[in-house]
C-alpha cells in the first residue's frame, strides 16, 4: 500500500466520517500550492474554504505567530494580555465599527451574532419576552451547531438533529420583498451572506443588499452580514457588502481573520449594539487569546494597504474571463459549462449534468495537479488563495479545460 493509501484508511478506521476528503494527503504548503506525501504538488484552489486568503505559511503571519508562541499564548479573557486593544482597536477600524467580541470558530461567531441580536431585541428595541425571531435566507450555510442548522434549508445539515431551535423564519434569498413580508414587531435582525458560498457562490440581484440595508433602517431591524467567507478580500473588496456601499450594523468574521493560522472569529458592530452583553453574559476561555490576536492583528494590517483587495480584483477578472468561455455544450462550441458566478477571486462553477457529478470534476482535477471542491450536484466551487498569480489562473483553467474532456469522453 502507498504511503498515501496507508495514511487515508488509518485516517477511516479511526475518525468519524463527517466529511468525504479527496484523495489526497497534503504534508506540505507554500503560497497558492500544497505537496502531497508522495511529492506531488497541487494548485489550491480552495484555500480551506477562504481561511487561507493570504496564502500557505504567509511570512509575515508566520513570524507574528512565531514571536508570540514564544511570549504568551493564552491567559483566558479574566485578564487582560498585551495584544488585545490593538486587535480589537485594528479590526473595529478596519470595519468602520466601535467594538469588537472575539471568539474561535465562524459558527461561534455565528452564535454570538444571534444572541446579541436577541438582546439588543429586548432591551433596546422592546421586543416581547422570549419572542424575538430573526429573518434568514433559503439555501443559507453560517454552521453546524444545532441552532444553526435549525433553519438550514440543506436536508444533510439539518435532518436528524431536531428539534429545531425556534425563532427564525426563512425567506427567499435575493428578494427584498419577502424580507419585508416577513418583518414584525419581534424581528430583531436579518441575517444573511452578501454572497451564498456554499450554495454555490450565489451572488445576490444588483441592488439587493441596499434595499434589505433600507427595509432594516426603516424597521429598526439588525443586519447582520455573515462574512466570514466572503469577507476580507476575498471578492476584491474588503467585504462583499462594500460592493453596493452598504454597511451592516453587525459584520460575523472568521476564517481568514486567523490567516490559516489558528482559527479567529469576531463579531464586529458599534457599541449601541454589542454594548448590551455584559460580564459573565456570553465569552469563550480561547476567544481573544493572544496568539489568536497576535495573527489576527496582522491580517488586519495587511489588509489595511488595500494590496489583497486589488489583486483579488484583477486576478479575479483574469478568471471570470477564462471561465465565462468554458460556457456551451461540450464539443459545440463550449466545454460542458451551463454558468459561472461569482465576484472577485472566487467562483461557483455549474458543470452540465450530464457529463457528471461536480465530485467527479474535481476527481480529475486532482489527477491534473488542482484541489477544488464541490457542492450541490455538478457545481464545484473555485477561491484560490489572493497570492495566486496569472500565470497560475491559467494553468487551472487550462487543467479544467482537460478534466472537462476527459469527462466528456467518458461520458460519450
Amino acid at each position: 500500500m502507498s504511503v498515501t493509501g496507508d495514511l487515508i484508511e488509518r485516517a477511516e478506521r479511526h475518525s468519524a466520517h463527517n466529511y468525504h476528503p479527496l484523495p489526497v494527503v497534503v504534508r506540505e504548503a507554500r503560497g497558492a500550492w500544497v505537496t502531497d506525501v508522495e511529492g506531488r504538488r497541487y494548485l489550491d484552489c480552495l484555500a480551506g474554504y477562504s481561511s487561507l486568503n493570504f496564502g500557505h505559511g504567509n511570512e509575515e503571519i508566520l513570524k507574528a505567530a512565531e514571536d508570540q508562541l514564544r511570549r504568551v499564548t493564552l491567559t483566558s479573557r479574566a485578564f487582560f494580555h498585551d495584544r488585545f486593544a490593538g486587535f480589537c482597536e485594528g479590526l473595529a477600524a478596519l470595519c468602520g465599527k466601535d467594538m469588537v467580541l472575539p471568539m474561535n470558530t465562524g459558527a461561534e461567531a455565528v452564535e454570538t451574532a444571534i444572541k446579541v441580536a436577541r438582546k439588543w431585541g429586548y432591551e433596546v428595541k422592546g421586543v416581547r419576552p422570549d419572542k424575538a425571531n430573526i429573518v434568514v435566507m433559503e439555501d443559507n450555510f453560517h454552521g453546524r451547531t444545532t441552532t444553526i442548522v435549525s433553519f438550514s434549508t440543506d436536508p444533510d445539515a439539518r435532518d436528524g438533529f431536531g428539534p429545531a431551535t425556534p425563532g427564525f423564519r426563512i425567506v427567499k434569498y435575493g428578494s427584498a420583498e419577502a424580507i419585508h413580508e416577513a418583518i414584525d414587531a419581534d424581528t430583531v435582525a436579518v441575517l444573511l451572506e452578501p454572497i451564498q458560498g456554499e450554495a454555490g457562490v450565489l451572488v445576490p440581484p444588483d441592488g439587493y443588499l441596499r434595499q434589505v440595508r433600507d427595509i432594516c433602517t426603516e424597521n429598526d431591524v439588525l443586519l447582520i452580514a455573515d462574512e466570514i467567507q466572503s469577507g476580507l478580500g476575498r471578492t476584491g473588496d474588503t467585504f462583499a457588502c462594500d460592493h453596493e456601499g452598504v454597511v451592516p450594523d453587525m459584520y460575523v468574521l472568521g476564517k481568514a481573520l486567523g490567516g490559516g493560522v489558528v482559527p479567529v472569529s469576531a463579531v464586529v458592530a458599534d457599541a449601541d449594539v454589542l454594548g448590551v452583553i455584559k460580564p459573565g453574559q456570553h465569552g469563550s476561555t480561547f476567544g481573544g487569546n493572544p496568539l489568536a490576536c497576535a495573527v489576527g492583528h496582522t491580517v488586519v494590517e495587511l489588509l489595511r494597504t488595500g494590496e489583497y483587495q486589488a489583486r483579488a480584483r484583477e486576478l479575479g477578472a483574469v478568471l471570470h474571463e477564462r471561465l465565462r468561455a468554458l460556457i456551451g455544450p461540450a464539443g459545440q462550441g463550449g466545454h460542458g459549462v451551463v454558468a459561472v458566478r461569482g465576484r472577485g477571486l472566487w467562483a461557483g462553477v455549474d458543470i452540465d449534468p450530464t457529463l457528471g457529478t461536480g465530485r467527479q470534476v474535481c476527481e480529475i482535477l486532482l489527477r491534473h495537479g488542482v484541489l477544488a471542491k464541490d457542492t450541490h450536484g455538478s457545481t464545484i466551487r473555485l477561491a484560490p488563495p489572493l497570492v495566486v498569480s496569472a500565470e497560475d489562473l491559467h494553468w487551472a483553467a487550462d487543467r479544467l479545460i482537460d478534466a472537462l474532456a476527459e469527462l466528456a469522453g467518458t461520458a460519450h
